[in-house]
């Protein structure tokens, strides 16, 4: 994943306000401060992210559009360049700049396979890619272009339905997977406020009546929020994981999972802070 300006300058804020936690702020403030300025560090991170996905999916399905056109078109009699070029005008959605690019450059006397080879790279979408590699081949090895483009523009269709239909399917798991992840949350917050002061008080007894090591110098409010933090981390880097699952199974790419692992770790930075905030103070 490549690193933008804008997401550089996120960084350092958030670099900026955990180092400022860190020295100038009351320590039970720290884990609050530092979680605020990672949202506000990861938020343009995962704003661009999501961008990019919307507008990647955006032109696969225009390019379902783009691959019909050019059938018909080139059914017609209309060799394929002349038909690219008709269809220049024509609106494509996130794909149109690079419909009009491929146009002027088939007009400007571009090879069509270098051009195709062009829109493939500009696209930057691996079944654009695919099937514009196909087309070039096709054009190059001659034969019924038309029926060659046919078989890929239905090729591309088969493959969104199934996209849509996996999404469909897959959208029922994602919902279980949010809320697996709240059950998860609130058994570790039962376990933190509940389980482990029990213990810790089980132990401390012990130590008194000289079953166990005491409890000489140890600082009960700086073992809680010590506990606090770990448990925090642990939800949070569980969030993170389980969001890119999530994207993966209903998606079919990691990066989609992006915006599932931000909400997770958000829900779980919101949850457990604000209960070490009313329980551990």
């Amino acid at each position: 994943m490549e690193f933008k300006d804008k997401d550089l300058i996120g960084i350092g804020i958030a670099i900026v306000v955990i180092a400022l936690a860190r020295f100038y702020f009351d320590p039970k403030y720290f884990a609050l401060l530092a979680g605020l300025g990672i949202i506000v560090g990861s938020l343009p991170i995962v704003i661009r992210l999501m961008r990019e996905n919307r507008i990647s999916q955006e032109k696969e399905e225009m390019f379902l559009e783009f691959s019909r056109n050019l059938v018909e078109s080139v059914k017609t009699g209309t060799p394929i360049s002349k038909s690219i070029i008709n269809m220049a005008d024509k609106n494509f959605g996130a794909l149109t700049p690079h419909v009009m690019k491929l146009s002027n450059q088939i007009s400007l006397g571009i090879p069509l396979i270098k051009a195709l080879e062009v829109f493939a790279k500009d696209a930057g979408n691996n079944s654009i890619s695919r099937s514009l590699t196909l087309i070039g081949q096709a054009e190059r090895a001659g034969g019924d272009i038309g029926e060659i483009l046919e078989a890929v523009a239905d090729a591309v269709s088969m493959t969104d339905k199934l996209k849509k239909e996996r999404k469909s399917v897959i959208s029922s798991l994602v919902s279980q997977g949010y809320i697996i992840f709240l059950v998860f949350i609130i058994i570790i917050l039962v376990l933190q406020f509940q389980i482990v002061p029990m213990v810790s008080g089980i132990g401390n007894v012990g130590g008194t009546l000289g079953f166990g090591g005491g409890a000489s110098g140890f600082d009960p409010v700086t073992g809680q929020r010590e506990i606090a933090n770990a448990f925090l981390y642990l939800i949070l880097v569980q969030g993170f994981f389980t969001g890119l699952t999530i994207g993966k199974l209903s998606e079919g790419n990691f990066k989609a999972g992006i915006r599932h692992s931000f909400s997770l770790m958000f829900l779980s930075f919101i949850i457990s802070t604000v209960a070490n905030l009313l329980f551990v103070g």
